[in-house]
Parts: structure tokens; C-alpha cells; sequence
């Protein structure tokens, strides 16, 4: 399992195996955010999990849509506030979900600079700083500004 604890409360993983689901709800994992088109295991649509799918692609001609940032963090907050953990995922666990991962700690009161330095120094493969991935981190921290 490419799983990587971010925080207390936030991990980021490469597309999780149905194998993996009972290790990842004894992390506290109650909300999965999946980043990518390939259908998550039928385990993580069913309770005690929250499955909240935000197709994406990891490309620089198609970026990440701000209204799916957006609304993974008002998605995901709730459930952090609440004291439980979320778990986001796209294939690799390098991009898409290291841009979810950084927008849902802008919202929590981070900077996009500190979020994807944070995010860096806990995962080794997460690329916040590829430029197509990067740029949207700083877009929706504007928006938010705003």
C-alpha cells in the first residue's frame, strides 16, 4: 500500500486496493477523495466510508478544474473538524492528489508555499511543484483571497 501520513488528520496514496481498506479505516479514514477516472473498489462506497469522486487529469493542457478544488475542500473540512481523517488518491499519489491535499490545507489556514512544503517533506514522490500542478495550488489560494 503507497500510503503517506500528511498530518494528523490527512493522508495521500496512490489508487488504493480493495486489500487495503481495513488498514485504512483503522487510520481514521472516513472521507476518500479519488482523483482519477479508474472506479475505486466497491469497499470504499460503503460505510464507514464517505466516497467523494472529482474526475480528474494529470495534464497540463486539462488542469484541475478550481470548482472541483473547491468543492473537495468543502467536502473534506467538515470531516477533519469533526475529528476524523481523509484520505485522497489519484494514480500515482504525485499530482493530483498532492494539489486536493495542498488546496484542503490552504483552507484549513495554510499557505499554498507552506502547504506544498509540508506535503514535500512527507511524501517523496508528491510533485506540488510541477508547474500545470502548482499553479492551480496558488489560483486557489487567490480565489480564496478574494
Amino acid at each position: 500500500m503507497d500510503i503517506s501520513k500528511i498530518t494528523e488528520y490527512m493522508y495521500i496514496a496512490a489508487h488504493p486496493k480493495a486489500e487495503a481498506a481495513s488498514t485504512i479505516q483503522a487510520l481514521g479514514v472516513r472521507l476518500i477523495i479519488n482523483m482519477i477516472f479508474y472506479r475505486p473498489a466497491d469497499i470504499y462506497k460503503k460505510p464507514p466510508f464517505k466516497l467523494l469522486t472529482l474526475r480528474s487529469f494529470d495534464s497540463p493542457f486539462l488542469p484541475i478544474q478550481l470548482s472541483k478544488l473547491r468543492k473537495g475542500v468543502k467536502t473534506a473540512l467538515p470531516f477533519i473538524q469533526n475529528g476524523d481523517s481523509v484520505l485522497i488518491y489519484c494514480r500515482e499519489g504525485k499530482h493530483r492528489s498532492v494539489a486536493m491535499a495542498s488546496c484542503i490545507l490552504i483552507g484549513m489556514g495554510y499557505s499554498s508555499d507552506d502547504a506544498m512544503a509540508l506535503i514535500s517533506s512527507k511524501r517523496e514522490k508528491a510533485d506540488p511543484y510541477a508547474w500545470h500542478i502548482q499553479s492551480q495550488i496558488r489560483r486557489f489560494e487567490n480565489s480564496r483571497n478574494k
